[in-house]
């Protein structure tokens, strides 16, 4: 049975490990079904006032010239970026999943940015009102270890096929690497085997 499920496969870029006292640069998001991609969001962020880069983070940049130009060009200031987000969220279809792969990194920070700049929250307790997305948020690599049979360590590596990733080179450009990582959840959507026990009715 096709999953009918909504997902925001999101990838960010940073300009170090910490929320607030590093920047986030840019996010890109594929809004996507298990048919096919429904849509599509990037944004580059100007940097938070007061923080700074990261040096080993920035000496790295320093080494993908064309990934960091994507990152920073036309950058708006971070509460116009969050808030016209938010609106595209809204103006889905149906409320959406947020899924990336690390979630614990890319998902924390969106969901910082949020409260930040939005009052709102990627991770929402029971009787939060107005949350942008539907449930839990997915992580990638818990899936692909279900589905594949991965421990954790080889879904930290992320050892999928390229075909996996749909022919999108991971660049570090964030449209470009949602895109890659929406192609992935596919394949593992496509690859879930049947549903063995009926799970119990709620209520």
């Amino acid at each position: 049975m096709t999953d009918p499920t909504l997902y925001l496969v999101t990838d960010i870029e940073t300009d170090g490990p910490n929320p607030g006292a590093h920047s986030m640069l840019s996010f890109g998001c594929v809004a996507t079904d298990a048919a096919g991609a429904r849509g599509e969001f990037t944004i580059n962020l100007a940097p938070l006032e007061g923080a700074a880069g990261d040096p080993r983070t920035m000496q790295w940049w320093a080494t993908q010239p064309e990934a960091w130009a994507a990152s920073t060009t036309g950058a708006v200031p971070p509460a116009e970026a969050m808030a016209r987000f938010a609106a595209w969220v809204r103006g889905l279809p149906a409320p959406p999943v947020f899924a990336a792969c690390p979630l614990a990194f890319d998902g924390t920070w969106m969901d910082w940015y949020l409260r930040r700049f939005c009052g709102l929250k990627l991770f929402t307790a029971p009787y939060d009102k107005g949350a942008l997305f539907q449930g839990a948020a997915l992580d990638m690599s818990s899936l692909a270890m279900g589905v594949l049979g991965l421990s954790h360590a080889e879904a930290e590596v992320k050892p999928y096929p390229v075909e996996w990733l749909g022919g999108h080179a991971h660049t570090h450009c964030a449209l470009d690497d949602a895109r890659g990582y929406a192609h992935l959840l596919r394949e593992l959507l496509r690859r879930r085997p049947p549903a063995r026990v009926p799970l119990p009715r709620q209520g």
